[in-house]
């Protein structure tokens, strides 16, 4: 049996609740769960303190489940990276861990690659997903496929106006603040010729656009295949707006690059997720506008 690991390494879980739901259904799927110890540890904001949270992540990596999965996101990542030892976390994963997740877990994923070239997957969060009162059929399933080693690729539908397009590179991103927060940092993988997967939530479009002119006058757009945009969710339009969308934000990026940025990808703040490997190698296939993501 695939053994699964529970761990609060951000923010805090206000209820126990949905993280035993999830813990009921991932053993329903076949997983061996286990919850960590200070899964449900409280320091204001956080899933315990800085120590307490640092000290899970280095218990987990020491344990070396199968699968790492944190409970939720928020924020609290970026106060550990400095002190996280990446290596250990790192010889968890040539031990065979998937460290999981997404939004703040993108500091952990980015981390990895950074410091130690080392893959984990992007996808679904514990108490974020599958604690859900209502849990899709997609999510689950996509997840487990990539957990047993059966997913060998994603698709989705985009706009019009890729047709033919063959890519191959890096797959590496994940939420778009958090991602920004990191450049300039230790923390920042140097990828070039990959596919940038971004998302967001509660970022108004104007705020969106701001962070990808910021990646693109960082010189990071233009060094990769393709970006590819996910969801972003819950932001409130403006009476500012007049007219003003995210299709805004994305043309006016596209007219400055001459990286494909292609949309509809399912992945982010949204109840339909798939998994997907972040740091490996991948091959983004677009016919018609059907796209194919394969490794």
């Amino acid at each position: 049996m695939t053994s699964l690991t529970l761990y609060t390494p951000a923010g805090v879980l206000l209820k126990a609740a949905p993280t035993r739901l999830a813990a009921r259904r991932l053993r329903d799927m076949g997983f061996d769960v286990s919850i960590d110890e200070a899964a449900f540890a409280k320091s204001q904001r956080f899933g315990g303190t800085d120590e307490v949270r640092l000290e899970a992540i280095h218990r987990v990596a020491a344990a070396a489940p199968s699968i790492a999965l944190a409970t939720r996101g928020g924020y609290g990542l970026t106060r550990l990276a400095d002190r996280i030892d990446w290596k250990r976390v790192a010889r968890s994963v040539e031990r065979g861990t998937r460290w999981v997740g997404y939004s703040d877990l993108t500091v952990l994923q980015m981390g990895l690659l950074a410091h130690a070239g080392a893959p984990s997957w992007c996808g679904p969060l514990a108490a974020d997903d599958f604690g859900r009162e209502v849990l899709d059929e997609v999510t689950p399933e996509c997840f487990a496929e990539a957990m047993h080693g059966e997913l060998e690729a994603v698709g989705f539908r985009t706009e019009a106006g890729f047709d033919g397009l063959d890519a191959k590179g890096v797959l590496w991103g994940g939420n778009l603040s958090v991602l920004v927060s990191l450049l300039g940092t230790p923390h920042w993988p140097q990828v070039k010729g990959g596919i940038l997967f971004l998302e967001d939530v509660a970022e108004h479009p104007y705020r969106v656009e701001r962070m990808l002119l910021q990646l693109h006058q960082a010189g990071v757009l233009a060094r990769q295949k393709a970006v590819v945009l996910g969801a972003f969710t819950d932001w409130k339009p403006s009476p500012m707006d007049r007219g003003y969308t995210l299709k805004t934000a994305v043309a006016h990026v596209r007219s400055l690059l001459r990286v494909p940025v292609l949309t509809g990808l399912p992945f982010g703040h949204v109840p339909t997720k798939v998994t997907m490997p972040f740091g490996r190698p991948v091959r983004l296939l677009v016919d018609g506008r059907d796209v194919l993501i394969g490794w």
